[in-house]
């Protein structure tokens, strides 16, 4: 029988948690294209900040009401280049994420997770950009992503779906995400929540909670 940790379940995040920074990924996008980064700042801010009325492009992206196509449109319209041309809409979200990558440390976690008998989702808001859908299949479920569903985090509908297909309780599960909007949401829902900055302190959180993780690898940093 498997051994109770206090934890039954971690659903994870998937852009800024199981891959590098996507931060890093925008700003190469920015420079590259010649974007001027407070337009892009600005734009940002009106359509996912708290503050935002529903329904904003990004709101309508994350729960597929959108196609990227149409998202690319509406956000070069309001992006201004550094050399005054216009901005190229044709496949900007995928320029926008070129440079995410998976990130091997957080899948690593994942794995050991799954090893000591805790349960691994994935609960993501969707861009419209691709996952790497062979591996997660393999390794995470539920795997819930907002565009496929129709919801976004940090809506409790999308945290009840989740908790409904791995059919538990909210207070045994953990969820963790790099947006703190999200990690409000699921707690509000009762979930227990982390926010993640880096793959070294959510390790370490998550040693500090279920017995049998490893706080420091051997080799993680090299990873």
């Amino acid at each position: 029988m498997r051994k109770s940790y206090g934890l039954d379940a971690v659903l994870f995040d998937y852009g800024g948690v199981l891959t590098n920074p996507v931060r890093h990924s925008i700003e190469a996008w920015l420079a590259a294209d010649g974007i001027e980064p407070a337009s892009f700042s600005r734009t940002l801010r009106r359509w996912l900040s708290r503050d935002a009325e529903e329904g904003t492009p990004i709101h309508r992206l994350e729960t597929g009401e959108l196609t990227a196509a149409e998202f690319d449109a509406l956000l070069a319209a309001e992006l201004t280049s550094v050399d005054q041309r216009p901005v190229e809409p044709t496949g900007m979200l995928s320029r926008l994420f070129a440079g995410m990558r998976p990130e091997p440390v957080m899948f690593a976690l994942a794995e050991e997770l799954r090893g000591l008998g805790i349960r691994v989702g994935l609960l993501s808001n969707s861009w419209g950009n691709t996952y790497p859908r062979e591996r997660i299949d393999a390794l995470f479920e539920p795997v819930v992503i907002s565009g496929e569903v129709g919801l976004r985090k940090p809506h409790r509908q999308i945290f009840d779906l989740a908790l409904q297909r791995l059919d538990l309780p909210a207070s045994r599960v953990l969820f963790v995400d790099d947006a703190e909007p999200n990690v409000l949401g699921a707690r509000a829902v009762g979930l227990q929540a982390l926010q993640h900055a880096d793959p070294a302190s959510t390790r370490a959180a998550l040693a500090a909670l279920i017995p049998g993780v490893t706080a420091h690898p051997t080799g993680a940093e090299n990873s």
